[in-house]
C-alpha cells in the first residue's frame, strides 16, 4: 500500500529598495527567503556564475545537498538491516550542470564519493554493495532524471 506525504515551503522575494531591478541590464536581485514551518529560514540566491550572492546557498547547492543527505540516510538504513556498525560517513559530492546557449540547462550527473569507516573488515564488500541498494531506496535519487554515480570507499 502506498502512502502520500506532503512537504511545504514558502518562498518570499522582496525588493530591498526601489532599485531592485537594474533597468540597464534588466536583472532583478536573485536573493530570497525560504520558510518551512518550525524550522529556521534559509536565505537563497542564484549561484555566483548566474549573478547571485555567492555567500548564500543556491538551488543547485540545495539539490545536491538533498541527494547526498538522502543517500546517506538510505545507506545507514541498509547497514542497520545487516547489523553493520558504521563509525564515520563522509561524502564530498559533486554535481555537473550543463548550460545551453539559450540560458536553459540541467544537472546531467551527480557523483557521490562516500567514505565509510566500519569496525568489521569482513564486511567491506557488503558495505560497498549497499550503496546500490541505498540508491534504489533514496527518495531524492528516485525523483531525479540524471545519472547518480557512486565512487565509494570503505575502510576499517
Amino acid at each position: 500500500m502506498k502512502s502520500e506525504h506532503i512537504f511545504k515551503v514558502e518562498l518570499e522575494w522582496k525588493s530591498k529598495n526601489e532599485q531592485s531591478i537594474d533597468l540597464t541590464k534588466k536583472r532583478y536581485t536573485k536573493s530570497h527567503n525560504l520558510s518551512i514551518d518550525g524550522k529556521p529560514d534559509l536565505m537563497v540566491s542564484a549561484a555566483k556564475i548566474f549573478k547571485g550572492d555567492p555567500e548564500l546557498y543556491n538551488p543547485e547547492d540545495l539539490l545536491l545537498s538533498s541527494l547526498v543527505s538522502c543517500h546517506m540516510m538510505s545507506f545507514l538504513y541498509c547497514c542497520s538491516k545487516h547489523k553493520i556498525e558504521i563509525i564515520n560517513y563522509n561524502d564530498q559530492a559533486e554535481a555537473i550542470l550543463e548550460v545551453n546557449n539559450d540560458g536553459s540547462g540541467k544537472i546531467t550527473k551527480v557523483i557521490l564519493h562516500p567514505k565509510v569507516k566500519i569496525i568489521d573488515e569482513t564486511k567491506i564488500d557488503l558495505v560497498n554493495s549497499l550503496h546500490k541498494e541505498a540508491n534504489q531506496l533514496c527518495f531524492i535519487a528516485n525523483s531525479c532524471n540524471f545519472i547518480v554515480e557512486h565512487h565509494a570507499v570503505c575502510y576499517v
